[in-house]
């Protein structure tokens, strides 16, 4: 899958707030609020389009990758570029997680080359952890919501071979 970044636009936030993933990802389903359209339309997030300009993804960085409690957990002290990431439901479990993944982190780094990325991914999500692993991410601390219990992890770009 050939990737490219879109600018964020209604129609793109309003389809991503429509995805609905099958259970147990149904815990990253959203819901159409003026609130989650906003934070989509905030300039943290971007679209990612196929060779085909359909959307399949988009990503995000900074505050918004995080989840909010962590700082209450003392997550997110350290310098670092936080990420976040949402691929359409229908790829999930296809095999396009890695070149997905790939492409959103040379994003980041041409953006900071110089900073370690950051994510916060929900305790059970075994499959994504694995592939943010083959990324060269680390888990490096834990927390726990009512909801969920999130891993932290890091991919420091000194300590690894680029992709």
């Amino acid at each position: 899958m050939k990737l490219r970044v879109a600018q964020m636009d209604e129609m793109k936030a309003a389809e991503i707030l429509g995805w609905r993933y099958e259970a147990p990802y149904d815990f990253y389903n959203n819901e159409y609020t003026a609130e989650g359209r906003a934070e989509l339309l905030s300039g943290s997030y971007r679209a990612l389009e196929d060779e085909n300009d359909k959307l399949v993804g988009f990503f995000c960085t900074g505050a918004p990758a995080q989840v909010p409690i962590g700082k209450k957990h003392g997550m997110y002290k350290e310098d670092a570029i936080d990420m976040g990431l949402g691929l359409h439901p229908a790829l999930t479990g296809k095999g396009e997680g890695l070149s997905f993944c790939t492409f959103i982190v040379e994003q980041i780094e041409k953006l900071h080359p110089r900073l370690p990325i950051r994510l916060t991914v929900a305790a059970f999500n075994k499959r994504a952890i694995h592939l943010y692993e083959k990324l060269g991410f680390v888990k490096v601390s834990k927390f726990s919501t009512s909801t969920a219990d999130f891993d932290v992890m890091i991919r420091n770009v000194r300590d690894i071979p680029e992709l």
